[in-house]
């Protein structure tokens, strides 16, 4: 892979990780129209990986955070009496990363192939954005993160499983079934930052191990490694956009796009100017 198509995909995943509009389905656009077989085995690892650089971002931006959360459900663990706000939103963490632990596991296979057509994430594109929309419209929105319990947060992780699907989101999918449980879009946001950083340090390390060497063999981890650099710069200043932006607007710039994205890759595929795999 040259350094600038490594620069290009890193920026793109870094920008579209936390918009709510399918980093994967966007980075499976451009490695399409960059020439890359989109269904090999070291493009999905590639994908996968550089996505650990929008991790640290976030770790780093919502550091105080987690350590605070961390101690409280260690403490929690330790002693009853201590057992607060802190300590149950931590479990609530925990347990909404397991179902996007199961299903990716049990339909890896799938998900690295058939899913990857590009019909796939043109629909789911344009048709989640319906989703999203009835969600950001009809929400309650008035609830806050602290006020979030574990079945918020259960019900998130389930429809995080959603974004296994390229096209879908994962910040789409878990923000629009935090509104429709009534909190509102800085809480869902948040949480959505806090429930990608065991999803998506699980798939980066599970690709590493198991494609280390097709990375080697095929894209180099030269630019594999450069790209997840960029990646986290530009997620880092994207997550601190995003907190500001939803604190004042609706999704509906980002739903927009993604019908507008959607419909022109439909019509691309459909008048062959390229193909869906």
């Amino acid at each position: 892979m040259p350094w600038w198509h490594a620069v290009l995909f890193g920026a793109l995943e870094g920008l579209t990780e936390f918009l709510p509009v399918s980093s994967t389905g966007h980075l499976t656009i451009l490695e399409k129209l960059l020439g890359y077989p989109i269904d090999a085995p070291e493009i999905t690892a590639f994908t996968a990986i550089i996505q650990a650089g929008a991790v640290l971002a976030t770790l780093i931006y919502l550091w105080k955070d987690i350590v605070r959360v961390v101690t409280a459900w260690w403490r929690g663990l330790l002693h009853r009496d201590d057992r607060g706000a802190d300590y149950k939103f931590g479990w609530a963490v925990i347990l909404g990363c397991i179902p996007i632990g199961i299903v990716g596991f049990l339909f890896q296979d799938q998900i690295e192939t058939t899913l990857r057509s590009l019909w796939i994430v043109g629909g789911t594109l344009i048709g989640f954005s319906a989703v999203m929309w009835f969600a950001d419209r009809y929400g309650k929105q008035d609830r806050t993160e602290r006020e979030a319990t574990w079945k918020d947060t259960l019900v998130i992780g389930l429809a995080q499983c959603l974004a296994l699907i390229p096209g879908v989101s994962r910040s789409g999918a878990t923000m629009s079934a935090g509104l429709l449980r009534g909190l509102n879009r800085v809480a869902v946001t948040r949480l959505s930052f806090f429930l990608s950083i065991p999803a998506l340090t699980a798939a980066a390390v599970l690709q590493t191990v198991t494609r280390y060497d097709e990375i080697s063999t095929g894209i180099g981890w030269g630019p594999t490694l450069l790209a997840t650099a960029v990646s986290f710069v530009v997620a880092y200043l994207a997550v601190n956009w995003l907190l500001k932006f939803v604190a004042r607007h609706t999704y509906s710039v980002f739903i927009v796009w993604r019908v507008v994205v959607g419909t022109v890759l439909l019509l691309l595929l459909a008048t062959k100017v390229i193909s869906a795999t």
